[in-house]
């Protein structure tokens, strides 16, 4: 079958090599023909692809922004007021614009990753900041100088920030940061404030579709690995980039795996009971890695490779716990068992199993709870006895996860369409509550930017060009407000103008109730993590599109071979 493969594709290539035999040599390597455009030209068509997606994802924002529909070429239509869900569905026919708006997804992508929410913001700020930049450059300001000043205003304000946050801790203050953004859904902050009361602030909380009209949670006995899966490819949830494995069979093993025939005697002992496999293993060879990759592909075998968590003897120490937790054995070639004498007794179970790209998740362990119990206690009594704070540490690190829990938030709705769009909410505001929780919150609303742009007035800068991209960040702090307040229907600029004038630093306009208002004591407030995140994220790639002097891009009529034409790549997995 290989050898038929690659017959097939030789002969797919040669026709097409001998075509170019008598041009130029340019084309004998199949190079697709490029268009290459410089200068203000370049920089406008990337800009509109940038303004384009900002213009769709800024309607979402705030307490009255509206919804996003997005057509599913699988699936019915999707609802959402999440900023980096409406901007990874945008795609342009226009090739220059579609660099500009894949940049912008970048900046939506890279703030969801670092603190889960903010996305909106970060995508007007970039269009903000790049439409500045591009006139200021096509005004002839020195680029470099522009740069440098864009710099120092964003180093400024982030220290001004910090100087002013806050930290909380009571469940009160916990339930007003997922309140706010919930887009003011009070419940939907108290089930996430329950929920860290329950497991703790750094406890495992995820969230799921609910199977009633209402929201619920559930905290259910789980363990929480930091490793995720060894390929993307293991992915089966493509909305969630995660590998869902249900009732599996648990494979424990110490050593790498390098024997491919003794995996594929594995995979048929799952096969036989009908049941997916998790492996976890030091390390697995390339092409046992590869086999698992194809038959999850090609066979629709449920499979997943997670490598060991933890270093030397706390990797030993770590995966005897998940055998007490999953009720397996560590297969070990110390203990004189072989990993192709593996019987299906030896293979632990869970009830369900969630893989990331950096954790995996078991809930409902199989393991007898007399001894996690007495696993729990050697624990504790290693943790008496023990003088090094390392040791202290790991053992603290192992019992929480051998005994705490996994809280689960069950989002109900009426439909489909709905459990969805309230399920984006959801993880927002659990993913703003967590950035909270570690760095402090900001009066919200946007007037923590609005009044940050202050602090630029005392910059002091070297030349005009510093000094323009000290008020292109300026005037850009402004936006979030000023864009909150013409989602509630009123002139931003008027509401931006009045806050200005005053000097309460906490004064800020309420959108929902159409008031200004002390917003910390309204519980209107904002991660500090999350603006920060938006603000440098926003502004790095703004300068590199504002540092950009020549765009080259495929011709959308070069017809080049590609013989990876319809595989997956990394892209397609959020890598």
């Amino acid at each position: 079958m290989y050898r038929r493969a690659v017959a097939s594709l030789s002969s797919a290539i040669r026709p097409h090599w001998r075509k170019q035999v008598d041009s130029s040599s340019l084309w004998k390597r199949n190079y697709a023909a490029k268009d290459i455009s410089y200068g203000v030209g370049a920089r406008a068509a990337m800009l509109q692809g940038v303004q384009e997606v900002a213009d769709v994802v800024r309607v979402t924002m705030g307490p009255k922004g509206r919804n996003v529909i997005i057509e599913r070429e699988n699936g019915s239509p999707k609802v959402t007021k999440d900023g980096v869900t409406v901007a990874k569905s945008i795609q342009f026919k226009d090739r220059a614009k579609n660099v500009g708006a894949d940049l912008v997804k970048q900046v939506a992508k890279a703030t969801n990753s670092a603190a889960g929410d903010g996305t909106t913001c970060a995508t007007i700020l970039t269009q903000a900041i790049l439409a500045e930049g591009v006139k200021s450059v096509a005004a002839g300001i020195n680029v470099m100088d522009l740069r440098h000043g864009i710099k120092m205003a964003v180093d400024a304000v982030i220290s001004h920030l910090k100087s002013k946050a806050l930290m909380i801790s009571t469940p009160e203050e916990i339930t007003q940061v997922a309140t706010i953004s919930a887009n003011g859904e009070r419940e939907i902050g108290e089930l996430i404030a329950r929920a860290m009361e329950k497991v703790g602030k750094a406890g495992v909380i995820t969230v799921s579709d609910g199977n009633t009209l209402l929201n619920e949670l559930e905290v259910v006995e789980g363990m929480k690995l930091s490793r995720g899966y060894l390929s993307p490819y293991f992915v089966n949830d493509q909305k969630t980039q995660k590998c869902e494995l249900d009732n599996p069979l648990i494979l424990i093993y110490d050593k790498k795996i390098k024997d491919m025939d003794v995996m594929v005697r594995i995979l048929e002992l799952a096969l036989k009971k009908q049941r997916p496999l998790l492996v976890l293993a030091e390390e697995l060879e390339s092409d046992v890695l590869a086999m698992l990759v194809l038959n999850k592909h090609r066979a629709g075998i449920k499979v997943c490779a997670v490598k060991s968590p933890g270093f030397g003897d706390n990797r030993r120490a770590n995966l005897e716990d998940l055998a007490i937790f999953t009720g397996g054995e560590v297969v070990s070639d110390e203990l004189g068992m072989k990993l192709e004498k593996v019987r299906v007794e030896m293979l632990g179970t869970a009830k369900k199993v969630t893989v990331s790209l950096d954790d995996t998740i078991i809930l409902h362990g199989g393991g007898d709870k007399k001894l996690i119990e007495e696993r729990c206690e050697q624990l504790r009594t290693a943790m008496e006895k023990s003088t090094a704070a390392f040791d202290k540490e790991k053992a603290q690190e192992r019992l929480s996860r051998l005994s705490g829990g996994v809280a689960v938030i069950k989002v109900g709705g009426a439909s489909e369409a709905e459990v969805g769009e309230r399920k984006d909410r959801v993880t927002d505001a659990l993913n703003a509550t967590r950035a909270a929780v570690e760095e402090g919150i900001l009066p919200g609303g946007g007037v923590a930017l609005l009044y940050a742009s202050r602090e630029l007035d005392k910059l002091q800068t070297s030349n005009s060009d510093q000094l323009a991209g000290v008020e292109i960040i300026k005037n850009a702090l402004k936006i979030p407000a000023f864009t909150i307040a013409k989602n509630a229907g009123v002139d931003g600029s008027l509401v931006v103008g009045k806050l200005l004038e005053q000097d309460d630093l906490n004064m800020g306009y309420d959108a929902a109730k159409d008031q200004y208002v002390d917003m910390v004591k309204a519980g209107i407030v904002d991660p500090l993590k999350v603006i920060r995140t938006a603000l440098v994220d926003a502004a790095s790639v703004s300068l590199l599109l504002t540092t950009t002097e020549v765009a080259v891009l495929e011709l959308p009529d070069a017809k080049s071979f590609n013989p990876r034409a319809g595989m997956p790549s990394p892209d397609d997995y959020g890598l």
